[in-house]
C-alpha cells in the first residue's frame, strides 16, 4: 500500500521534512516514488504540489495522520482531522487498601471438602 508521509531531512536540532509517496513499509530515507513537496515545522511553511497529491489520494493512497491533518489546515483536501500523537500509558491508581474482616461468633466458616481416595491398580 502506498502512504503518502514525511521523511525527515535537515541539521541537527533543525528539522525540515519532505512529503514523500512511498511503500509504507518502506524505508522512509530509502528510495521513494515521488517528492511532493517540503515542511518546514519552524516557519509552519507547507509547499506541496496539490494536483500530484489528489492524483495518488484519487490512486488509493494513504495517508499519515501529520500529513492528513497538515493538507486539510492548509485546504488541499477536505474532512476532519485527527489524532496524530500517541497516548502515553495512564498511571496506574493506587490500590485500594484491603481491610480484613473478621468472621464474628454467629458466622461459622464453610467446612472444608473432603478428599475422596481412590486405590489404583498394582501394575
Amino acid at each position: 500500500m502506498l502512504a503518502i508521509r514525511l521523511s525527515r531531512v535537515g541539521k541537527k536540532n533543525k528539522p525540515l521534512y519532505r512529503v514523500i509517496i512511498s511503500e509504507k513499509h518502506k524505508d522512509l530515507y530509502g528510495d521513494s516514488l515521488e517528492i511532493l513537496g517540503s515542511y518546514n515545522p519552524h516557519t509552519k511553511d507547507l509547499k506541496v504540489n496539490a494536483e500530484k497529491i489528489k492524483y495518488w489520494i484519487s490512486k488509493g493512497a494513504g495517508m499519515s495522520n501529520t500529513v492528513n491533518n497538515l493538507l486539510i489546515e492548509k485546504k488541499i483536501i477536505e474532512g476532519k482531522k485527527v489524532k496524530a500523537s500517541k497516548d502515553r500509558k495512564p498511571k496506574k491508581a493506587p490500590a485500594p487498601i484491603k481491610t480484613a474482616v473478621q468472621p464474628t461468633t454467629t458466622e461459622t466458616a464453610p467446612a472444608p471438602a473432603e478428599e475422596v481416595k481412590t486405590e489404583q491398580p498394582a501394575a
